[in-house]
């Protein structure tokens, strides 16, 4: 049998069933927009090519595995998202899906602030000169040491997760003679279509304060009797990678009406709500994510609908796009190392990376699309999974994809769509070197986060 004839095995079958795919795709040279970096194409020679420059030659001077990042495609999404919201709302960009001292100045000359949910991310966002006030701290557990630092620089808001969070942060403020500017981090009972670990709105998880049953009203009392805390408003996050709005509109109803009822029992109307991020991207071919401007349209909305109804001013609104404007700008290269067929399932192909640099298949099921990047191929397509080189049959990065039958050890291929989560969640696991990200841009090529090296892995081991 030959290696192309692999498609028609029984786990074809599966595949189709499942709906992964219908049919390999008509070409498969072909670079779908939907998924790659705006400035990605193919050059006259096949390869492809990022800001004006062929990947073998990025591969060659940065070596693979590494993250390449489209930096005009970065700030164009900022731009998007900022010029969709305009002035009467704010843009958060939510650091963890990818965060570095580049990408904090890139977002403050785009005019986007800046939500962190760590010690660590607070720093690199000051290292960078992102100023505090265009910075909110969010997280469910937030240490002492953490709110001490976040209200001693000053930060625009925190965001207040739980009953004891309100007395840490009045306390820390109070102690530091400052009034801190707060909000209340909501559960509002929507199950989000997503990924039972990405779903963060439905009771049962360890975010924000119930609507039912009443915790989040009695967190508003509190935080109102709190001279040290300033209470500006109502936080909702439903999820993650969710691309219908139907969740949005029932999260946006049933804090519209916290509000109201805020409003009646205390005389106070809040003036702001924050709809979170959580916007899905297009990771394949199949996906259909929506513009900004069509969100913002869609979020103002039903803001005011809502606000009208309950007869209350409608409040300045902000949003925390992370994945939605990082995560299409960057994909990882990878050389092929071994081409395993096994016969009647699919074609094994191993990269030199893997879950280390991408944890994301193994850990949410997700789905990626893959090409081979260093030549075209006319060859027939065969049904591969890309795999990585780590010790675990669950160390896969793309479960089912088409690529070229005459794909060889010594090729790169290029997994897009990977500039959220797959860095800022890299580990060792094997002792692998984290790879770097590089920056490209009108030609021109920069590291602005540095591979790992052997010695950065002994400088900790200290025993």
């Amino acid at each position: 049998m030959s290696r192309s004839a692999h498609i028609a095995g029984p786990r074809y079958a599966d595949v189709l069933h499942e709906g992964h795919y219908t049919a390999p795709p008509a070409d498969l040279n072909v670079l779908d927009p939907r998924v790659w970096a705006r400035t990605v194409t193919r050059n006259a020679d096949g390869a492809a090519t990022v800001g004006g420059l062929d990947v073998r030659a990025l591969a060659e001077e940065f070596g693979t595995p590494a993250y390449f990042l489209d930096e005009a495609d970065f700030r164009a999404r900022c731009h998007a998202w900022r010029d969709a919201f305009g002035t009467g709302a704010d843009v958060f960009y939510a650091g963890k899906a990818f965060l570095s001292r580049a990408v904090v100045r890139w977002l403050y000359e785009e005019g986007l602030n800046l939500d962190v949910c760590s010690a660590g991310e607070l720093a690199v966002a000051l290292s960078a000169g992102m100023p505090a006030d265009r910075i909110a701290l969010h997280g469910n557990n937030k240490s002492l040491a953490e709110i001490e630092r976040a209200v001693e620089v000053g930060v625009g808001r925190i965001v207040l997760d739980s009953f004891q969070e309100i007395v840490r942060v009045a306390h820390v403020a109070e102690r530091l003679g400052k009034r801190q500017r707060v909000q209340i981090r909501v559960t509002v009972g929507v199950e989000a279509h997503t990924h039972e670990f990405i779903a963060t709105a439905h009771e049962d998880q360890k975010f924000g304060l119930a609507l039912a049953g009443g915790q989040a009203a009695e967190a508003v009392r509190r935080v109102l009797k709190l001279e040290a805390l300033e209470l500006v408003g109502i936080h909702s996050h439903i999820g993650s990678q969710i691309f219908d709005m139907a969740g949005f509109e029932v999260a946006a109803r049933r804090v519209v009406s916290l509000l109201a009822e805020v409003r009646d029992e205390h005389g106070v109307e809040l003036p702001e709500i924050d709809l979170g991020g959580g916007l899905g991207i297009a990771y394949t071919s199949e996906d259909d994510p929506a513009e900004p401007h069509d969100i913002a349209r869609a979020l103002r909305e039903i803001v005011t609908r809502e606000c009208e109804s309950s007869e209350l001013g409608v409040p300045r609104l902000s949003v925390e796009p992370g994945r939605a404007i990082v995560g299409p700008t960057a994909f990882t290269l990878y050389e092929v190392g071994t081409v395993k067929p096994l016969e009647g399932l699919r074609t094994y192909v191993s990269v030199d990376g893997g879950m280390s640099d991408n944890i994301r298949t193994a850990l949410y099921d997700a789905e990626y699309s893959v090409a081979l990047v260093s030549r075209t191929s006319t060859a027939e397509p065969m049904l591969a999974r890309v795999v990585g080189k780590h010790c675990e049959s669950g160390d896969i990065v793309v479960k089912d994809a088409f690529l070229p039958a005459d794909l060889a050890a010594g090729d790169l291929i290029a997994v897009p769509a990977t500039g959220a989560y797959c860095r800022s969640m890299a580990s060792n696991y094997n002792h692998a070197l984290r790879p770097p990200v590089v920056a490209v841009n009108d030609g021109e090529a920069r590291v602005i986060v540095r591979r790992e090296t052997e010695d950065d892995l002994l400088r900790l081991d200290v025993g």
